[in-house]
């Protein structure tokens, strides 16, 4: 088993203290212009960023910036080089609104399960992924998704390669992971992204129930506001059984949320400040080293072909 990182194979247990959906790199004309409080194209911001997470004791980064939105493997592998950290790179698609003009983007189930296997396979410039990312944008999944999520699960029962995704608002998950499941995705291979934005312990709980692992990454946001929601659902859901389904992240994708660009708290809040308030509800280090290191270590590794 192994773990694909952007400078190369991993054995799982190197992979240390993982962050599970990150945005080191958004790189984009698209992003510049529509979206410029997401733009994050520069090499020396990202490594200002990562290196004061691995001073914090950060290991890991799952970049979650798929195929064609924004993506650029050449600048993830540059980071890694110069932090020390592992970075996984993803394949996959986002959602649409940062396709503009991207031709390819509407192809067929079996056309996007080519172009993703071989960023697995091959790589741009020999940088491969070792995540496959599919996004929904609510409970009524659209044609353009399904097809995605179908691509998605022939290239991972191809190669087992794990699943990350994309809820918007972090709803629609039970659709999104029904998707999933018919579309033949080994459920706990995936990993459900940003449903800590919805605050119902019955719907996390019903989400972990399938099987699916999830990452919560709200904890920066809520801490600008004097809000801990994540911390109560993480708590929540240890005590409902579920600590080996969970992961954490930042979904960082915000200029404003980097130490290293002026904002606050800080990528490496999730490391520092976040144990602390997790503690207050009764969160252990044995609990914590699930969520980032156990966890991540055994849903991100697979066998290579």
């Amino acid at each position: 088993m192994i773990v694909r990182t952007v400078l190369g194979d991993i054995d799982p247990t190197e992979l240390g203290v993982t962050y599970a959906h990150e945005h080191l790199i958004i790189d984009s004309s698209t992003v510049a212009r529509e979206w410029p409080h997401i733009h994050l194209p520069s090499v020396d911001e990202a490594v200002a960023e990562v290196g004061i997470c691995v001073a914090a004791g950060v290991n890991a980064f799952i970049d979650a910036m798929p195929t064609g939105s924004g993506r650029n493997l050449d600048k993830l592998a540059q980071v890694s080089r110069s932090t020390g950290a592992h970075v996984i790179a993803t394949t996959g698609m986002h959602t649409m609104k940062y396709y503009e003009g991207v031709e390819w983007a509407n192809d067929d189930a079996g056309s996007l399960a080519h172009r993703f296997l071989a960023e697995i396979q091959q790589g741009v410039n020999g940088v491969r992924a070792g995540v496959i990312k599919v996004a929904t944008t609510g409970p009524s999944l659209t044609e353009r998704e399904r097809a995605v999520i179908e691509a998605a699960g022939i290239v991972h029962e191809r190669t087992g390669v794990p699943v990350l995704t994309h809820c918007e608002e972090g709803l629609g998950a039970l659709e999104q992971i029904g998707a999933l499941e018919g579309a033949g995705v080994d459920l706990s291979r995936v990993i459900v992204s940003h449903t800590d934005k919805v605050a119902e312990v019955d719907y996390h709980k019903a989400i972990l129930e399938t099987g699916v692992n999830v990452e919560y990454d709200q904890s920066l946001r809520q801490h600008l506001v004097g809000s801990s929601g994540t911390a109560s659902l993480v708590a929540a859901m240890l005590e409902r059984g579920f600590g080996d389904q969970l992961l954490l992240g930042t979904d960082g994708a915000r200029r404003s949320l980097w130490t290293s660009l002026g904002g606050s708290p800080g990528l490496a809040w999730l490391k520092r400040g976040f144990p602390v308030v997790l503690a207050e509800y009764g969160v252990t280090d044995q609990n914590l080293h699930s969520m980032l290191v156990r966890n991540p270590a055994r849903i991100l590794a697979f066998h290579p072909d």
